[in-house]
């Protein structure tokens, strides 16, 4: 049977092995070769889930998370071994609106017709494995045709002409950079 003192030293000694494999973890985690910026996005021009503030901060919550996650897995992918992307947004404008007098049962519902095309503007910095600036500069994007495009994402992703607009612009821009 093991006493009080053994027990004590037993759990001291777990504890502290546990937070050496976490901080071990830490350390061996790859330090991330894509960073995402959103720049006041209070100021958006749009990025709401409905046509009220609370929905607009909503909007926010859910998918600034949802398209820095994107951004993050399909650079990490195309890009150069050793190559680091910075990008910085600036202004998101989803596809579609909402129409307000259209009457209240339509509040939460965002109208998707080609006037009302995605657009959004960032800022980027492409470096190489010793920092060297490859690539820099500001960039307006916007899908005047985005409608008529088949889009790889799902139906119901309400994201999915802004990550296609994204997918794109990545594809072109790290293309050449390879080159």
């Amino acid at each position: 049977m093991k006493t009080p003192a053994v027990r004590l030293l037993l759990a001291l000694l777990l504890g502290l092995s546990a937070g050496a494999l976490r901080s071990a973890d830490k350390a061996a985690a790859p330090e991330s070769r894509v960073t995402v910026v959103f720049d006041h996005p209070e100021k958006y021009t749009d990025l709401k889930a409905g046509d009220s503030d609370d929905e607009n901060e909503r909007g926010a919550r859910d998918y600034l998370p949802q398209l820095k996650e994107h951004v993050e897995a399909e650079a990490g992918r195309l890009l150069a071994p050793g190559q680091k992307l910075t990008v910085t947004f600036t202004d998101i404008d989803m596809a579609g609106a909402y129409e307000p007098w259209r009457g209240p049962q339509f509040s939460d519902v965002r109208i998707i017709k080609d006037i009302y095309p995605p657009r959004l503007v960032l800022n980027f910095t492409l470096t190489d494995a010793d920092g060297r600036v490859l690539k820099q500069g500001e960039r307006k994007l916007s899908d005047l045709a985005f409608l008529l495009r088949i889009t790889r994402a799902f139906r119901d992703d309400p994201l999915r002409y802004e990550k296609e607009l994204i997918d794109d612009w990545l594809d072109t821009e790290l293309r050449e950079a390879k080159r």
